[in-house]
């Protein structure tokens, strides 16, 4: 499975990342067949700096069908299996957005549709105004998920498992702050790649920093990698299909492909709820 997203890339290189994947799909060998490709909609795909008129962006029917057709042609494709939606779009109603769906399903474009970043209940309202029109409404939700972050089990995950929806959680090291990046650090081995954005961000607060090396410490009792640990505790979550990692190297690669087979024992498990404990169930965790 790949996962982008029409405005990756940015800045003048948005869209690049689909062409960067359209490339390797045209050099054959069953490439596209053998892939799940998944791609978003939302973001101004105009130059930035420039005034964004209506339709030329978020999920109005009309920019949906113009950003289907962009990121067909830059994928080299005729089909996208998982077409997302990268944001809530608080001035287009769901009819609007479903009839869009229904007829680009129809015409065979998209396979099935997902949300990306939606909270608990809008993905109640997006299947509830599917499911009065008769159509799939969302499989999936890709929501910021992880060890650190765990907001997301009070009602999106809640909400996810109700209706049915696959749960891909996004930046499951957390900008790499779960990737060992104290250790990293001390060894001067990734520092500047680690300690940057939301990680850097994060270290200069000395409570989040002892926690992070709270939890370094726990995954080398048990012998195993930090960044491993992270991603095979998503995969015993309930409601979620599996992690969107996006490796640099190889060997990163290798490493995330190795959590997919790591059994974490119980001890560990409940020590990592002790460093990182989750909300609890919802809604006891904030009704009482």
């Amino acid at each position: 499975m790949f996962d982008t997203a029409n405005a990756y890339g940015w800045g003048a290189e948005k869209g690049r990342t689909e062409e960067i994947i359209g490339s390797w799909f045209a050099r054959g060998g069953g490439r596209r067949e053998k892939t799940v490709l998944a791609t978003k909609v939302y973001g101004n795909m105009g130059p930035d700096g420039e005034r964004v008129w209506p339709n030329d962006d978020k999920l109005s029917a009309l920019n949906i069908r113009r950003a289907v057709d962009a990121s067909l042609k830059r994928l080299g494709t005729d089909h996208i299996d998982l077409y997302q939606f990268h944001h809530v779009d608080r001035n287009t109603p769901w009819d609007e957005i479903w009839q869009a769906i229904d007829v680009l399903v129809q015409q065979g474009k998209i396979l099935y549709a997902g949300s990306s970043n939606h909270a608990g209940w809008h993905l109640a309202q997006a299947n509830e105004a599917a499911a009065r029109r008769g159509s799939y409404g969302l499989v999936s939700e890709q929501c910021l998920y992880n060890l650190a972050e765990r907001r997301a089990e009070m009602e999106v995950i809640p909400a996810a498992r109700g209706y049915g929806l696959g749960v891909i959680p996004w930046s499951p090291l957390h900008g790499g702050l779960l990737g060992g990046v104290l250790r990293k650090e001390r060894e001067g081995t990734g520092a500047a790649r680690s300690a940057s954005g939301r990680s850097a961000n994060a270290l200069a607060d000395s409570a989040i920093r002892a926690r992070i090396q709270s939890y370094e410490d726990l995954v080398d009792k048990h012998g195993l990698a930090p960044g491993e640990v992270a991603l095979a505790w998503l995969l015993t979550r309930p409601g979620v299909t599996g992690p969107i990692v996006g490796p640099r190297t190889a060997d990163q690669l290798a490493s995330a492909l190795r959590a997919v087979e790591l059994e974490l024992p119980a001890e560990l498990l409940a020590g990592l709820d002790e460093v990182f404990p989750g909300p609890g169930p919802s809604p006891e965790a904030f009704a009482w």
